[in-house]
């Protein structure tokens, strides 16, 4: 697969303290031919098979979610992310986050699909022995077997060490002997293979590969879920299930290394698969909006529906500008470690761990991005949105999962904070010079030279937006590092500088992206559009970002401090005003002339 690829990417969490061009980025506008006659496939897919079985899906009948995961391995999806030795295509990470995109929109069915290509399958590609990969991966690539991933226990969720599934060793010391149970699982009721986690001895957090058949293991009854009720997820009883040895994956008492590494990619992936289900949502909002007659004329002429149908499309082509930056990124450190001798699957895994702090903040505002989108569309739908009898309904409810799924948005957000200070401590990133630098810069004048040339202001404001964290976060650190504060405790303040971080990333992505859009040869009709879109999120990123760190300052600082920094801040968020209603305006325009979301 011709992918494009950047050069010299920079480490995970370093877009903080280092500028990117529009050059070293992927924008999806670049997929090649290739690329683009796989995305028509899975459209042909979604468009054939999946929505004429939707209510087979949402009603698990005739085994409607397994035999569509049978049809997707014969044209190569459930093995698109795997080795060719396995039976996969091993294409590139932009290509198989597209596929992810196109078939996000497939509701209770791509939480299926994703439970078994992602945390079912990644674990035995990254950790597992030859023999297991042989044994498992061509089964699970071709369909013949499903898999799931027993993590969670009634007593341990986000703090998965916790589980109190145990394993001995066997006195013949062939076997471990697993009893306790899980919940939540995802493919529960018609897995052929179980990765689950137990304790060895009690206090040895270990992987096993469990096979479905094997005596002892027993299901609860299928939940009864808010949303994605066509995906089956049971509880998974073990009571003295006899794994034979060889059947440990990784290490004994290495297992939080294959649950955290695998929830990584999964985060990824949910965010992938979320830009996917805005983009059909958005559609269907529209598509209503231009139906509708209200006062003799279509509701899609009200500024109040307008600026629904901006707002949806703003947050969207802004998340989805980072997601594909980050799966390029993850894509060029993958080919660099190959072209070293590093194994396909170890590549994989060292990728996706470097730019950890990108995959949790991309679920987060993948999550959060669909949930408003679904949202504003079921109340652009009125009364017919509360009705089952149309799409938004389930959509609705289907989206809320997310947000908790891989990980919660508020354990996501303080990991990616976690994540950046320890890197800072361990010294892979220097956030210390630049946090110096930008105290420096509070004592001294402000430059009243005015930015010049195509795009300075937006990119003044995205390298003010990174003092503006590297400031919050360097003092809260410093005060840590005098006694006087205890992030761990302070879970308000980490949320804020998460939310900055956040904000910064998909900022920049989005200005790189429109930057670049702007120099490409053919010059696209919409940068017009392009161009409405950045101010406009720009504008009110702003926004955000005073009062996420005015909250945060407040939280910690007082006195002549607080003061000092209360007026760098100033500084820091000064993007010049714009006329954010005509700018919306034009938005929605393109998106009700086209009847679709268009870009």
């Amino acid at each position: 697969m011709a992918d494009i690829l950047i050069q010299k990417p920079l480490h995970g969490g370093e877009f903080l303290i280092k500028d990117a061009s529009p050059e070293s980025t992927f924008i999806p506008e670049e997929f090649s031919e290739e690329q683009l006659m796989i995305k028509q496939m899975a459209s042909d897919f979604m468009e054939k098979e999946i929505y004429p079985m939707r209510e087979k899906i949402e009603h698990q009948e005739d085994h409607a979610t397994e035999r569509l995961l049978e049809r997707a391995a014969e044209l190569g999806f459930l093995g698109a992310h795997m080795p060719e030795e396995y039976g996969g295509m091993a294409l590139g990470a932009n290509t198989n986050t597209l596929i992810g995109e196109v078939l996000g929109p497939s509701g209770s069915w791509i939480v299926s699909f994703a439970a078994h290509t992602g945390i079912g399958m990644l674990p035995v590609l990254y950790f597992g022995t030859e023999a297991q990969k042989q044994t498992y991966l061509p089964k699970l690539i071709s369909g013949e077997w499903k898999s799931a991933y027993c993590l969670t226990e009634p007593g341990s969720g986000s703090d998965a060490l916790a589980a109190k599934t145990r394993a001995d060793l066997s006195p013949d010391g062939q076997h471990y002997i697993l009893n306790g149970q899980k919940m939540w699982i995802t493919n529960g009721g018609f897995a052929d293979l179980y990765i689950v986690f137990a304790q060895v001895g009690g206090d040895q957090f270990t992987g096993f590969l469990v096979e479905r058949t094997t005596p002892g293991i027993t299901l609860g009854e299928e939940e009864n879920k808010l949303g994605i009720k066509g995906s089956s997820t049971r509880m998974v009883f073990f009571e003295n299930v006899k794994v034979p040895v060889e059947n440990v994956l990784g290490e004994v008492g290495k297992g939080h290394l294959i649950a955290f590494n695998a929830l990584n990619i999964g985060r990824f992936k949910l965010g992938a698969m979320t830009i996917g289900g805005c983009k059909m949502s958005i559609t269907t909002a529209v598509q209503y909006a231009n139906e509708r007659i209200q006062f003799d004329q279509p509701i899609s002429q009200f500024g109040a529906i307008q600026y629904k149908l901006a707002e949806q499309t703003i947050r969207l082509f802004a998340a989805e500008s980072a997601m594909y930056r980050t799966s390029n990124l993850m894509q060029t450190m993958e080919e660099q470690l190959h072209s070293e001798g590093v194994s396909f699957g170890e590549a994989k895994l060292k990728a996706a761990a470097e730019y950890a702090i990108e995959c949790a903040l991309l679920k987060v505002v993948g999550s959060e991005v669909l949930d408003y989108v679904v949202d504003e569309t079921l109340q652009i739908h009125g009364g017919m949105g509360y009705s089952e009898e149309a799409t938004p309904a389930r959509a609705f409810r289907d989206a809320r999962i997310n947000r908790i799924f891989e990980g919660t948005n508020e354990i996501n957000r303080l990991l990616a904070v976690d994540m950046l200070l320890k890197r800072a401590m361990k010294g892979s990133i220097d956030i210390v010079g630049p946090a110096w630098e930008v105290q420096k810069e509070l004592a001294s004048m402000p430059s009243m030279e005015k930015p010049q040339g195509l795009y300075a202001e937006e990119r003044k404001a995205v390298k003010e937006f990174k003092k503006a964290v590297l400031m919050v976060a360097g003092a809260a650190a410093k005060m840590q590092m005098d006694g006087q504060l205890n992030l761990k405790e302070e879970q308000e303040i980490l949320m804020n500088i998460a939310d900055m971080l956040f904000d910064t990333f998909v900022a920049e992505s989005l200005l790189l992206r429109v930057e670049k859009l702007q120099g490409m040869a053919s010059k696209p009709a919409d940068q017009e559009y392009y161009d409405a879109i950045l101010k406009v999120f720009l504008h009110d990123a702003t926004s955000r970002m005073n009062r996420f760190a005015t909250d945060a300052l407040a939280s910690f600082a007082e006195g002549d401090l607080l003061r000092t920094m209360l007026m760098g801040l100033k500084r820091f968020t000064k993007y010049p005003p714009v006329n954010v209603k005509q700018l919306r305006r034009k938005i929605a325009g393109k998106v009700v002339g086209e009847n679709r979301y268009p870009f």
